[in-house]
């Protein structure tokens, strides 16, 4: 039977829009506003549910991430894990420790010291003054912030507060370990640090809940990802099958379509195993492109292109380039062009798009971007675009640097000649 840690049964939260007044001075001008005849508000139409009959269970060992659009609903859930706030109906099952890092700053006092603020933090998380103190260097040495120990952390920056804040959360030993997006403000070393801290933490046998926008960390680090919409679970499942979808969703069946002669309908991108958005540098990506047609097109072809995460043009081609003839089509007719390509790209994010291109005429019949994102993970630590694959062919040591800096070779052959042999 499967430990369950964490349950949610048909949880619904519901807030209210508009202005609150908690004082007569704000209280008195809203009555007068209203009395000289603006529209008086409905009880029903002030009501915003961020959460909508949402159930969900997670157990022991499981890494579960949670993405959606901003305003789906996701800091709210959390909240509610984490007894933050109340859930308007259903109920909440905890079973076990839980420690939380849901804001960036939370339970920090600005004018403590990043020491004190280690102690108070820590206790308002669980831990007793001897524990704190018996883990005090493993947070400082986590957090890299021994330099600012006695600082107040009104003077840190947001990546410093994170820094902390996480540091402390992660020592607590959980049984149930709640991230936000707080983790995204932390440079790339810092996040890549938290991490693997969270895969130490699964390893002990706790759960994780780990929300971001950071889709390659998604994919990668959970075992499972739900997609929220408008407060409502609409897709779960294996991570980078959710984050495929989200991908997906609004990008390619767009409003305009109907009035376009020929349109881009669909992309599946694939490895050798099927569907898949995440690769390794160097495997094989075949990209599905199904092109629709609603009117009679002659001679189109269609082009490819790549951007990595920062919209720069990478790689360009088309189906005519690639020596596929120009092709016609009738209306209602659906062709699917497909593309292989080989992922000789160094780690990181990369966004693919796609047009519809009648070159004689120069006309372009649709084009979207981005089509799909995919996600390249690297043995080796390689930075850029490209990855050439690099190996240390040889370390040796000059007899003699000095002479060898003083005298430049007589020739450009020169250059290539070994090196003397190292003692």
């Amino acid at each position: 039977m499967t430990d369950r840690v964490l349950e949610l049964t048909q949880v619904s939260k519901r807030f209210r829009k508009g202005e609150m007044h908690d004082s007569l001075r704000d209280a008195i001008p809203a009555l007068v506003r209203r009395l000289v005849g603006r529209r008086r508000t409905s009880p029903v139409e002030c009501e915003f549910w961020a959460l909508r009959d949402v159930s969900l269970a997670v157990e022991a060992g499981e890494v579960l991430g949670i993405i959606g659009h901003n305003g789906a609903g996701k800091s709210t859930m959390l909240k509610i894990l984490s007894g933050v706030l109340k859930p308007t109906s259903g109920s909440v099952r905890v079973g076990g420790s839980l420690s939380a890092l849901i804001e960036v700053g939370a339970g920090f006092h600005p004018e403590l010291t990043g020491r004190q603020n280690i102690y108070l933090n820590g206790t308002i998380l669980g831990m007793t003054r001897r524990e704190i103190a018996r883990k005090f260097d493993q947070i400082v040495a986590f957090s890299g912030l021994d330099d600012f120990l006695d600082t107040p952390v009104k003077r840190y920056s947001t990546g410093m507060y994170a820094r902390l804040g996480f540091s402390v959360a992660a020592h607590v030993d959980p049984e149930i370990l709640i991230v936000d997006e707080v983790l995204s403000v932390g440079d790339y070393a810092f996040q890549n640090k938290c991490i693997e801290r969270m895969k130490e933490i699964v390893k002990g046998g706790a759960a994780v809940i780990f929300v971001s926008h950071n889709l390659n960390a998604i994919a990668t680090f959970c075992t499972r990802a739900l997609l929220l919409d408008h407060g409502q679970i609409t897709a779960e499942g294996p991570s980078q099958q959710i984050v495929q979808a989200y991908l997906g969703k609004g990008c390619v069946s767009q409003g305009d379509s109907e009035t376009k002669e020929a349109y881009i309908a669909n992309l599946v991108m694939r490895d050798r195993h099927g569907s898949n958005v995440r690769f390794q540098t160097g495997d094989d990506l075949w990209l599905d492109i199904d092109i629709k047609a609603n009117q009679r097109c002659k001679e189109l072809s269609l082009s490819l292109y790549l951007r990595d995460d920062k919209n720069y043009d990478i790689f360009d081609t088309s189906s005519e380039r690639l020596g596929l003839p120009s092709f016609s089509m009738e209306a209602g007719e659906t062709k699917r062009v497909s593309f292989q390509l080989k992922l000789h790209l160094a780690r990181g994010t990369f966004h693919i798009g796609a047009a519809i291109y009648r070159y004689n005429l120069q006309k372009n019949y649709d084009e979207r971007y981005p089509l799909g994102t995919m996600f390249i993970a690297s043995e080796r630590d390689v930075r850029g675009v490209a990855n050439l694959y690099p190996e240390i062919a040889n370390c040796t040591r000059l007899a003699n640097p000095i002479i060898a800096e003083a005298q430049p070779p007589s020739s450009p052959d020169a250059c290539l000649a070994p090196v003397a042999g190292l003692t």
